[in-house]
Parts: structure tokens; sequence; C-alpha cells
């Protein structure tokens, strides 16, 4: 028999539905019922793509003992957190102050008003390794509430005081000596032998790479009236850089077959990945590689998201699982014997010694990921290679998709495609980029707000945090830069004003939720990086490239403004602040704004191909005489050929003609 979460919208929703526990769905209604049955609230938050949600879920809510159990003496309440990020984040932080760590899936049980008095990520379904099961942990719960419920109001009342006690956020200033020394600690924390930062479990840094990629630019370069800055720092900054690009592209987290990498590496050399492909890291990675110079790496990127992560509709699913067929990774790896099986005996040994394939294995049961080492001597047979296993792998049962079209990381694949679109000279992803963009203003914004999430082209119900507001503000930008479509300037206006009005702090920063939304046991403020940017972070690249569009003073102080209380973080974790340091990267240079003007043909096209290479610039591209963005405004040829205008801080240098004479 279904429960509440039938009629839900979430798939990881919907992959509980038939479980015997009595799920709700987070809502009021669910304490109404907690008030009245005097029993706590169990929360359970995870997301679609999560194995160790998976694993919880067949040894405990599949179990009809442990289900009735917690029929009886709880009201449980099941959220996905990629729908609900505002709830997550609350209970995250009470989980990480009570336990010193978090994780999904999270398990905290809360009193009638939502204050957690115990919290927990997973739990075995017997005792191991130390930890209770879940069923023994069921059961001290409720004996507590029955009959130390004085010590469960005190241990409430302690967490809703920490979590309500966020304050003010010092203000400081992100300068070039704070850039510099952030390069300095992140080199700190660098792994010379693998390539990217600190040990295993090891993460992708996609926005450290972005603002290390911008910061060795910047120091080369020679900016007219700017102090030189430290060459040091640019040198450490291009090793640390390609260090990680190069390991990660070779390395068992990418897809060396259908492209595209994978969350994390559970070992520090990158070889075997946690086997989920996630929309807001591969959109980013994009942008990265991109930038970076690894065409090869963003164009299979690119293709991956088109393939796989593309919706019927034209937005991009959130997640593809880590398990087919029950178990993770399967889809992925490969022995000596499949890959002769698919390719013949002499490709197969062939390929075997190309990605690292052996027969001890590099994964579970004798198989192995697949890395490449080194590029072999016939690029030409590893391209049908790939081809061949790509579609033997297509017949194998494929990984369930979560395919909820989150906001924000729609809003980050539209900025990582714009850029492969331009920067590769893919005009398709930049069409695939314009397709997911129509579809958050056709279906997400509602009454002139945008909402967080839809499904088969319907919208949900949830409010959009400021994360979702940053990020695809950001995209329409970087799309009005892609094709020189002003409707993308207004619609990025839309929600940078909504986001001033209703999600602004005291202290010039934002909250993560609306003035007006849903009151919950404190109120979100994340303000460092996770997997993808915070809220915050976001709307300082989007407010400041809204301002160099624009000339807009507001929207200028109020990136700074925003990048002041982000500075103690950039300054003391430089890893959790890599968004908000590019950003400062950017506009510490102005940042510099780029009209390329001009009749369409070669000449413009190679002005274009020059701008676009200069990190952190924003560069629009146009015929002469548009006056419906304000950077183009006035903006002619010059003797008649197109020409490329290099502004920053309100000083524009002399139009050149030539690439070669594009300032330095």
């Amino acid at each position: 028999m279904a429960n509440r979460l039938r009629g839900a919208t979430s798939p990881y929703l919907l992959q509980h539905a038939d479980n015997p526990v009595h799920w709700w769905e987070w809502g009021e209604d669910a304490f109404v019922e907690a008030r009245d049955r005097n029993v706590p609230v169990l929360l359970s938050v995870g997301y679609a793509a999560c194995h160790w949600c998976h694993v919880m879920a067949h040894e405990s809510f599949e179990d009809e003992a442990t289900a009735a159990y917690m029929n009886e003496h709880f009201v449980n309440v099941k959220v996905d957190r990629e729908e609900r990020p505002d709830v997550d984040a609350v209970y995250m932080a009470a989980t990480q102050a009570m336990t010193g760590q978090g994780g999904w899936p999270m398990t905290c049980v809360l009193d009638h008003e939502g204050a957690p008095f115990f919290a927990g990520t997973y739990f075995p379904d017997r005792p191991r390794h130390g930890s209770p099961s879940f069923g023994q942990v069921l059961e001290a719960l409720v004996e507590a509430w029955r009959d130390r419920g004085d010590d469960v109001r005190r241990s409430a009342d302690r967490v809703r005081a920490h979590l309500q006690a966020q304050g003010a956020l010092e203000a400081g200033t992100v300068g070039a000596e704070t850039l510099a020394d952030a390069v300095r600690a992140l080199a700190r924390e660098h792994d010379p032998e693998h390539g990217g930062f600190g040990g295993a479990p090891k993460f992708p840094p996609s926005m450290v790479l972005e603002f290390l990629l911008r910061h060795e630019l910047l120091v080369s370069r020679r900016s007219p009236g700017r102090a030189p800055r430290p060459a040091e720092t640019g040198t450490l900054a291009r090793t640390m850089l390609d260090a990680a690009c190069v390991a990660m592209a070779r390395g068992g987290i990418y897809d060396q077959v259908g492209g595209g990498f994978a969350r994390y590496s559970v070992d520090a050399g990158w070889v075997v990945p946690h086997f989920e492909k996630m929309l807001y890291d591969n959109a980013q990675l994009l942008g990265v590689y991109a930038r970076w110079g690894g065409n090869r790496i963003a164009e299979e990127t690119a293709d991956f998201l088109l393939r796989e992560l593309r919706t019927a509709e034209g937005g991009f699913a959130s997640a593809l699982d880590a398990d087919s067929e029950g178990v993770e990774g399967r889809f992925y790896a490969w022995t000596p014997t499949q890959l002769r099986a698919a390719l013949g005996d002499e490709d197969g040994t062939w390929a075997a010694g190309v990605f690292t394939v052996t027969e001890a294995g590099t994964f579970e049961h004798g198989s192995s990921t697949l890395q490449l080492r080194q590029d072999p001597d016939d690029l030409h047979r590893l391209e049908d290679v790939k081809r061949r296993l790509l579609a033997a792998r297509e017949e194998r049962i494929r990984p369930a998709r979560d395919d909820k079209v989150v906001a924000a990381w729609n809003g980050l694949a539209v900025s990582g495609l714009c850029a492969a679109g331009t920067l590769l000279e893919k005009p398709e992803y930049v069409d695939a980029a314009t397709r997911a963009a129509e579809l958050l203003v056709e279906v997400h914004l509602v009454d002139g707000r945008l909402r967080r999430v839809s499904r088969d082209g319907v919208v949900g119900r949830h409010d959009a945090v400021l994360e979702d507001h940053g990020c695809v503000a950001q995209g329409f930008l970087d799309l009005l830069q892609a094709t020189g479509d002003a409707r993308w300037l207004a619609h990025a206006r839309v929600l940078l004003d909504d986001a001033l009005d209703r999600f602004r702090a005291d202290d010039g920063g934002f909250h993560d939720t609306a003035v007006d939304a849903e009151t919950l046991v404190a109120r979100p403020r994340e303000i460092g990086d996770n997997a993808s940017p915070s809220g915050q972070s976001a709307m300082v690249q989007a407010l400041a490239t809204y301002a160099a569009l624009t000339g807009s003073g507001a929207h200028r102080t109020a990136a700074e403004e925003t990048l002041s209380v982000l500075a103690t973080l950039a300054e003391r974790a430089p890893r959790f602040a890599g968004h908000a340091l590019a950003a400062a990267e950017a506009m510490l240079e102005g940042p510099e704004e780029v009209a390329v003007v001009g009749r369409p043909g070669p000449e413009r096209d190679a002005l274009a191909r020059a701008a676009r290479r200069r990190p952190g610039a924003v560069v629009l591209v146009a015929e002469p005489g548009r006056t419906d963005v304000p950077l183009l405004e006035g903006r002619v040829e010059v003797d008649g050929r197109p020409a490329a205008y290099v502004c920053r801080d309100l000083v524009c240098e002399r139009p050149v003609t030539d690439p070669a004479d594009l300032p330095r």
C-alpha cells in the first residue's frame, strides 16, 4: 500500500512511496499529527543518487517490523535534500553540531516545534563496527521521549539556541593580498603526487580551479594603471590547476568511455569513484576545462550532458545513480574478459592495457574502473574503441536517473554550455543552453517568482532559495554574452532584484531563504561553497556581471558588500570560498568589460575569440547601433572594421581592430 509520498514530485520521495513506513512530506500537517499523538517527528533526509540512502532504505525502511515500530512511535517525514535545501541546511547544521560530522542519509528526531534532540547519519540494520542498529537507536529514543521528557526538552532547547545564534558576519576586504594568500594556503593543502587537495575521499575542486585559472592568467597580465601581482603565486596557481585537471581527466573519476565526472573519488589517486554523476559537478567542470584548454574533456562532458541528462522539455536532470542492478559501479566497471567480449581479442587486450584494466582489478570483484594514464600512440584506434565500448555499455542495465530539474543546477549548466559553445565554437551547446534557460523562464518563473524544481515540465510548489537566484541569473547573463539576445538581461534583472528585495541580510550579505518563506527552526545562511556555489558567492558573481553589463552602481555595491561578508572565510578556508575568490579576481580587474562590435564575419569572429579568452571578462558581441544593453551604447566600427572596446572601472582603452592589439 502506498504512503503519503505517492503524489510527490521528487523522484527520491517516490522511491519510498511503497515503503511500509507511513511517510509524510515535510509540512505543518506532520507536526500537527505528532502533537495530536504526542510522539516525536523522525526526519529522514537524502537524495535519489545516494548509495547509502538506498542501503538504509533496503535494510530498514522496507523491513516490515522496523516500519511498524516507526509508525507506532513516530511521525515519519521524508525530505529530498535537493528539493528542500533549506530544510536540509538547518538539520545538517544540527547534525554536525551534535555529532561532529554530517552526510546522507541524515536522520534527525524533532520535538513538536521542529527542534532536534537527536541526529545521526546512516544506521545499520544490526550492530556493526561499534555502531548501534537502527532498531536500538529507535528504542532508546522512544524511551527518552516517554521517560525523560525534561532531558529531551533541554537538549532540543540547546540545539535550537545554537541554530538561532547566528549573528551578523564581520565585514572585511578581499584584495590582491587576500587572493595571493589564498593561493599560498591552497598550496599547503595541495596533493603534489595525485593532484587536488587533501586526501581520501577527494572531490573535484571545481570552483577552486576556476579561481586558480583566473589568478594565474591575471597575475601574468600587466593591466594598465595597476600594481604588478606577485609572480610566485601565479606559478603556484598554474601548477595546482594543471595537476588537478590532468589527474582528474586521466583517472577513474572521469568516464573515459561516455564523458562526465563522478561525484568524488573514494581514494586519493582519483582511481575509484563513488559512481553517481551529478549535474552540478559536470556543469561546473565543463566550464573549467573549456577555459583551461582541455577541449576534448569539455566536449565529451558537454556531450554527456546532452545525451544522458537532458530532459524531454530541454532542461537537465539532477543526477544519475551510482547503482545499477543494486550494485554500485556495475554499469561502468570492466574486466579484461568483458573488454575482449565487446571488442574482440586483439582490441580487447589492447584496451585493457590502455585503460589499466587488470586481472586483479582496481575496483571490486576483479573489475576495474577505466583510467587513461597516458595517451596511446594510435588516437584513432582509441576513439574507435571508446565508441564501441560505449555501444556495448548501452546494452547493460542503466543506473536510474533523478529527472527533476533543479533551477540552480540548470543555471550552472547554462553557464557551462555557453563557455564550451563559444570557446570550442560549438553552437549546438549554446542552443542547448538557450532551451534550458527558456524552460526556466516558461516553467520555473511563476508570477514573477522563481520556483526550485520542476519535473516533466510541471513546476513544483517549493520556492527557490538564494542559490537558485544567483546561479540562474548568472546563467542568463552568460547566455546574453553567448547570443547577444538582450531578453536574458531583463530576466536576470528580475531575479537579482527579487533577491535584493527579499533575501538581503542586515550586514550586506544574504539569507538563503526569503523573508516571506516558510519559518523553520532557524533561518539558514550558508556562506561556504560545497559541491556547488553557496547562494552568497553565486550572488556576488551574478551581481558583478550585471553591473559590468549595465553600469549599475547599486548592483556593483551589493556585490562588494556581499563579498565583504565572505572575506573571513576566504582568508581562513579558501577551499570553501573558490567561487567568491574567482569573483573577487574579476572584480579586482574592474571587472573587465569587452564590447566587440561589427558586422558578422571572420574579422569580428577573430576579435570575439581573443576577447573570450580573457579570464573573468564580461564579453558582448553585437552589430553596431545596439542600445538595448548599456555596454553596447555608442560602440561603432572603426574605419569600417569590427572593433573591440576594452573598459574597466569606467575607463576605456582605445578601440582595436586587430586581435593582437587587445591590451594585455
